[in-house]
């Protein structure tokens, strides 16, 4: 039998010599690392679990008495790793095994739990500062018991009035961008902020406007106002510019420390640079807000904000509305998002497009927004 190795010769009648190398199947795909793994109580008396990995994750699930395992398929172990294991949960401990190019997260439970509901896992894309996790919430007892544990708890709390505060950036002074036939930003998402409110109150959601007439308000206050009703969610409308005209679509961003790319860099200097121009000496954000936060805390405000956008963002192109080139969510440090509230800042459209400028200047394009913007809200789940 004839021995081939990696690399072999063959010789091809009218093409000369050819060099053809035999690979590994898993040197073609990238290899994932495993980032971090932690742990967390959720309403309902839910258990989570968070797998962090470089690379999107392929994973499957099985279940024995009393074991959660989850195997991702070409990832790389690291025991170097310490699981974040928060108390109460039903997970005792987390380890990990390679077995091949597959890595196997073995979760030894308090109890046995049957299978995780779809509805129950969670597969966020990476952010600023975090790399894709997979996310599985789940309770003791039988599958059946997950989905009525599940159900009962939204039953229980579905009559709660969840409170949205609803920010129509810039006002007053600082009219926001200025399109090319003299549209205000400022002007644009305080109609659209109302359209929304409206739609939101008869929907059954207690909502809040940060302002309610061409007023300046600086960032930290926009933020306070989120954290004075200690609201469930957070939405600051905008408009965009561009150097380029033909730019346009709409955009969604979420906090992080670190721009996910230089045009979220950009956008969110000249978002925050609104507070320049404050010289009525609005009283600062405390910093005790963010500093009582846990990191575990905090990393939920980030995952739940991502898991809104994403959805939000899907919501808004099935409407027929164009989304700006690119990722569904983008990331950067935008100073209005800096709370425990989850949000994201969602850029309407692009007021240097002419095009673009007309339509959102019209009842009907206004409308159609905040339509898939409340669809949106309708969709998330708050309980998470």
């Amino acid at each position: 039998m004839m021995k081939v190795s990696r690399r072999t010769v063959l010789k091809v009648v009218g093409f000369g010599t050819l060099a053809i190398s035999f690979l590994p199947r898993v040197a073609f795909a990238a290899r994932g690392k495993l980032k971090s793994l932690r742990t967390g109580l959720q309403p309902g008396n839910k258990t989570r679990l968070v797998i962090e990995t470089s690379a999107k994750p392929s994973y499957n699930l099985s279940y024995s008495e009393n074991k959660l395992i989850v195997g991702i398929a070409n990832t790389v172990a690291d025991n170097s790793i310490k699981p974040q294991m928060a108390s109460g949960t039903l997970i005792k401990s987390l380890t990990q095994t390679q077995i091949g190019d597959r890595l196997n997260i073995t979760a030894n439970l308090t109890k046995s739990i049957g299978e995780i509901p779809k509805s129950q896992i969670m597969l966020l894309q990476p952010n600023g500062d975090n790399d894709y996790r997979l996310v599985l919430d789940f309770v003791a007892g039988s599958s059946a018991a997950v989905a009525t544990t599940t159900a009962a708890t939204k039953q229980k709390t579905s009559t709660k009035k969840y409170v949205i505060v609803i920010d129509a950036g810039h006002g007053g002074k600082d009219p926001g961008c200025i399109g090319r036939n003299g549209t205000k930003e400022k002007k644009i998402v305080l109609s659209v902020a109302k359209k929304l409110k409206t739609k939101l109150d008869a929907a059954g959601f207690k909502t809040y406007l940060t302002r309610s007439n061409d007023v300046f308000l600086n960032l930290d206050t926009r933020a306070s106002i989120a954290e004075k009703h200690h609201a469930d969610l957070f939405l600051s409308l905008h408009a965009n510019a561009n150097p380029s005209r033909a730019m346009k679509g709409f955009s969604i961003y979420t906090l992080s420390k670190k721009a996910s790319d230089e045009e979220a860099r950009k956008l969110a200097e000249a978002e925050n640079a609104s507070d320049k121009i404050d010289v009525d000496g609005f009283e600062r954000f405390s910093a005790d807000i963010r500093n009582a936060l846990s990191a575990l805390q905090q990393q939920a405000v980030a995952e739940m904000s991502v898991e809104y956008a994403t959805n939000c963002a899907k919501i808004i192109v099935k409407s027929g509305i164009q989304k700006q080139s690119g990722p569904y969510v983008r990331h950067a440090p935008f100073a209005v998002l800096r709370s425990t509230i989850p949000g994201a800042l969602i850029e309407l459209g692009h007021l240097s497009n002419s095009s673009e400028e007309r339509l959102l200047n019209t009842d009907y394009h206004q409308d159609r927004l905040a339509n898939a913007i409340l669809k949106s809200i309708k969709e998330y789940d708050f309980e998470v």
